[in-house]
């Protein structure tokens, strides 16, 4: 019988994938903490906590009791008109660590649906109140799914080529780094004076898809309060930079001026369940509120607030807040900064940047966001042990925060053998 990487290639068609020219597919088996086990049982350390989801470690077993134990009473029901213990647990345990301006949850399924919520509740945010607005505002090179409407704010046109012409109307302005913070509010000032402008969505701090791109939160903390002076609501798209990667519960405690909307997923459910949410506050949820059905938002997901990914969520942020946890943030936030001790200093790197658990550095040459060299620097650490997803010419570490010290090191003693031996 063929294995699985060849039973694969018959009928699946996997996402980011040219497969003409990358035929083969790993066949993962199981995952423990930070370990991948694939058909062979070879091990690779996860440096990417499988796209930023499985940050308190894959198969966390306290998950899986939970998990477990919801399915035994309520695996799925209709969230329209009805509702369930998991859900409301859920939503009280957010609100003590979202920021305390959020009110209320809004369920979907996946970061790219959070961003249409998000940007679907702006729009009609305007639209019920009277005063119709259809311009967004987004940072250049921001990504924020692939769904229409979120790929029409996101900016990297790798992705939205083909689907330029059916975008919905964007602004786009340049994020503030700490050197162009007021040419950058001012641009953003001379757009939103038009009174166009219905949401500004950003990604809070570390602009995930763009290389990890890191900005300047007063610069930011400055943009949002443009916006809240002119009535232009603002969303925070969190669904990488949440639930402690930055080293707080959001990225958004960074910043004086909280915003309007946010969005959530990926971490949110620990990695075992699709799940997603938008949070709003009371204000933009008392735009909807009305005897007029038609001002109520008529979005909705078959399987939005699934019970056992209510269940998930709500141990995820059990873990997050535990005294165990947060040790844990800290001393890789820590590791991470004594590596980067050694790396800003190399020859072959042209740039570091680190925000809590997100490092990232920046190679001294030119490279393809799915070019050769890239693709070579991938198989590299794929073949000594450790996966790591190089975004163009930027080698980046997310791993679980129960990553041990060894497996980290392990982690930049490939990053540093890679530096001398494929570059």
């Amino acid at each position: 019988m063929k294995n699985i990487s060849e039973r694969d290639k018959k009928h699946l068609w996997h996402p980011l994938t040219q497969h003409k020219l990358h035929p083969e597919s790993l066949a993962v088996t199981r995952a423990k903490g930070a370990v991948l086990y694939d058909e062979n049982d070879k091990t690779y350390i996860d440096g990417i906590a499988s796209w930023y989801t499985c940050v308190y470690g894959h198969c966390n077993d306290f998950i899986i009791q939970k998990a477990y134990e919801q399915m035994q009473r309520l695996d799925h029901v209709v969230f329209s008109g009805f509702t369930h213990e998991p859900a409301v647990a859920l939503s009280e345990a957010l609100m003590d660590i979202l920021p305390d301006n959020q009110e209320k949850l809004f369920f979907s399924d996946n970061g790219s649906t959070a961003s249409d919520v998000a940007i679907k509740m702006a729009l009609q945010y305007h639209f019920n109140r009277g005063n119709k607005r259809n311009v967004l505002v987004a940072f250049e090179e921001g990504f924020h799914g692939d769904t229409f409407g979120a790929m029409s704010v996101s900016g990297l046109s790798v992705y939205n080529g083909p689907f330029e012409d059916f975008f919905l109307s964007v602004e786009r302005i340049p994020v503030p780094d700490g050197e162009n913070n007021r040419e950058v509010a001012d641009k953003l000032r001379s757009i939103v004076e038009k009174g166009t402008v219905a949401g500004f969505i950003y990604e809070p701090l570390v602009q995930g898809a763009a290389a990890m791109r890191m900005h300047d939160a007063e610069g930011l903390n400055a943009l949002i309060g443009i916006c809240k002076e002119h009535d232009v609501v603002t969303i925070a798209d969190e669904v990488m930079t949440g639930f402690g990667k930055t080293g707080k519960y959001f990225a958004s405690e960074y910043m004086r001026h909280k915003p309007d909307i946010m969005s959530m997923s990926k971490a949110l459910t620990a990695g075992m369940l699709p799940m997603a949410i938008t949070s709003c506050t009371q204000e933009i949820y008392d735009a909807f509120y009305s005897d007029d059905i038609s001002k109520g938002l008529f979005h909705g997901h078959t399987y939005s607030a699934n019970p056992v990914a209510c269940s998930v969520a709500l141990a995820g942020i059990t873990l997050l807040r535990s005294e165990e946890m947060q040790a844990h943030i800290q001393r890789v936030t820590e590791a991470h900064r004594r590596f980067d001790e050694e790396m800003k200093h190399h020859p072959k790197v042209a740039s570091t940047r680190q925000l809590g658990v997100i490092y990232a550095l920046d190679l001294r040459v030119k490279m393809e966001r799915y070019g050769n060299l890239r693709d070579k620097l991938f198989r590299f650490f794929m073949g000594n042990g450790v996966f790591l997803r190089p975004l163009g010419n930027t080698i980046y570490i997310l791993a679980p925060y129960v990553v041990t010290d060894e497996q980290l090191q392990q982690i930049y003693n490939v990053i540093g053998r890679a530096l001398d031996e494929v570059l």
